[in-house]
């Protein structure tokens, strides 16, 4: 009896948490997206203005600016809207699959307080949440390699996701969040202390119904 009412109870919780959205909820795989084939920048200095990295031609330049923002596709927004002064020159980098784009974001290598980048809401296969992100340290090189008047910076080898993370920056510099980005803060907050007191809840009921059997 016992354990069929602490099954109930524990299948119940983990319903309720799906519902809310704390648990995710099994659904059928979603189709991988085509692979990229070519990466076109944008941006002042850059031989006519744009070049375009092809995968077979030049595979090695190639993986170097998809390592840059082949990640930006499913990432989170990590960093807050900046002040549009303190960003410094933009690139903009597309992905195509053959002459489709499937991608496009902002680089700002040059940003105070470390590389950013952004993605618009607007994408070329549909709705993305519009964020900001703490860009990787190889961004500068790897634009300046692919032809952007940058800096050389050949110590640059690796930098992890969010590689600005550690960088100071100045309060200043910063935009608060719009009503929006406020609104999905406080809903996310809400959901999550709702969630939990619900399982509190569940639990409280579970105990008091065993203790009122064995009385």
């Amino acid at each position: 009896m016992v354990r069929r009412v602490l099954a109930r109870f524990a299948a119940a919780a983990v319903a309720v948490a799906a519902v809310i959205g704390l648990v995710p909820v099994a659904a059928s795989a979603a189709p991988k997206p085509p692979s990229p084939t070519a990466i076109q920048i944008v941006g002042a200095g850059l031989p006519g203005d744009k070049v375009v990295i092809a995968a077979q031609d030049r595979p090695e330049l190639f993986r170097m600016m998809l390592n840059e923002v082949g990640w930006l596709a499913a990432a989170r927004p990590s960093a807050s809207t900046p002040k549009r002064a303190t960003l410094g020159p933009k690139y903009t980098v597309t992905l195509f699959t053959k002459n489709a784009p499937q991608a496009v974001y902002d680089l700002y290598p040059l940003a105070k307080g470390g590389p950013r980048a952004h993605r618009a809401a607007k994408q070329p296969t549909g709705k993305k949440a519009d964020g900001w992100f703490y860009g990787r340290f190889t961004m500068s090189e790897s634009l300046r390699l692919s032809g952007a008047p940058l800096k050389a910076k050949p110590d640059v080898v690796t930098g992890g996701i969010g590689g600005g993370v550690g960088e100071n920056v100045d309060v200043s510099q910063l935009e608060p969040p719009t009503m929006d980005e406020f609104i999905a803060q406080v809903r996310e907050l809400m959901l999550l202390n709702v969630g939990v007191l619900v399982v509190i809840l569940f639990g409280l009921g579970g105990i008091a119904y065993l203790i009122r059997r064995r009385v």
